[in-house]
């Protein structure tokens, strides 16, 4: 779209530089009033023909030649340049629309961004950041080709519509962030997801706090207000900044390669009904195990070493990327 735009500023750059040539030109050569000399370079160079408007003398006349050559000329160019941009522009929309569309169509398990202003970019950049996979939906054509740009899958549709939420890859989705504008919109957006998707995750953001239990009613399984939850991490970093130092560093991606993930408990791996002592997890891989989410819902924090972990459990672990990635791949393998 910027090649396209420049195009277009330099063609009418030309056209007007022409224009004014040729209408101080007559001024100053043939002495025409300002429309006259105005009216006759329009008519020379888009080559219309209705004659002179005044007798022309010699130098006139060949001024009038040279105007005509590289009038013409351009006006020319102008015409093809613009009807190759527009011809360009319509194929690149058209096929890009259809590659977007196959991208789309090969989607599975992934997440739906509805929105894509201050929080939905900041929810698409952690889930770029962690190599999820998911698709961006935005009304604005400015904010889907700023996706694009930042090397997101976007597409620009209205989110609250159905039709769109499908051709999204709704029933093949994971899950859903639901960050519009306005409370009302996200509110029908969690209750499109949810009809047609009753198992999806949806997390969604408020601007209200009234708003909030009318999202979980909905069907919301998060619901986050940005506001409030700005000004409290302000009062915890005043309060207790090493705390909020050492979140920063497990959430935040400021240089150190540490994270928390959570890693499921596959029931044919090697290490179900095994205790965290006989894993080893810490001493063989150096990841801290803080808690085991357990599969009738209760979390198990700072678990023993005598915690036996069972197929379906989540273990909420601490570590270095690449040893929590060994740490998954060791409970997801299947046992021999």
């Amino acid at each position: 779209m910027e090649r396209f735009r420049k195009r277009f500023i330099f063609i009418i750059s030309a056209l007007l530089v022409t224009q004014l040539g040729g209408t101080l030109g007559f001024i100053l050569i043939e002495h025409y009033p300002v429309f006259d000399a105005f009216y006759m370079t329009l008519i020379t160079i888009s080559t219309v023909g209705y004659g002179e408007v005044h007798p022309l003398s010699y130098a006139g006349r060949v001024f009038n030649s040279f105007l005509i050559f590289f009038g013409v000329t351009i006006m020319l160019l102008a015409v093809g340049g613009m009807t190759q941009a527009i011809i360009e522009l319509e194929l690149n929309q058209y096929f890009g629309k259809r590659r977007t569309k196959k991208m789309i169509d090969h989607l599975k398990d992934h997440y739906i961004v509805c929105g894509f202003g201050r929080v939905g970019r900041g929810a698409a950049t952690e889930l770029q950041r962690a190599s999820a996979k998911f698709l961006v939906v935005d009304r604005s054509e400015d904010k889907v080709e700023w996706a694009m740009k930042l090397g997101m899958l976007a597409v620009l549709a209205d989110a609250t519509d159905d039709v769109t939420l499908r051709e999204a890859g709704l029933l093949r989705a994971k899950g859903l962030i639901a960050t519009l504008q306005s409370d009302a919109d996200n509110l029908f957006v969690i209750l499109s997801a949810k009809a047609l998707k009753p198992s999806l995750l949806v997390s969604a953001r408020i601007a209200s706090e009234q708003s909030e239990k009318k999202m979980r009613l909905a069907g919301a399984d998060y619901v986050f207000a940005p506001y409030d939850m700005t000004g409290n991490r302000m009062a915890q970093v005043m309060l207790k900044p090493h705390v909020s130092q050492f979140i920063d560093f497990t959430t935040k991606d400021i240089g150190l390669d540490v994270g928390i993930e959570q890693v499921r408990v596959s029931a044919t791996c090697e290490f179900a009904s095994k205790t965290l002592q006989q894993m080893q997890i810490r001493r063989d891989l150096g990841v801290i195990v803080l808690a085991i989410r357990k599969t009738d819902g209760r979390m198990l924090f700072n678990p023993p070493a005598e915690a036996e972990i069972e197929g379906g459990d989540f273990l909420i672990a601490m570590g270095e990327s690449a040893n929590l990635r060994r740490l998954e791949q060791m409970l997801t393998e299947v046992q021999k």
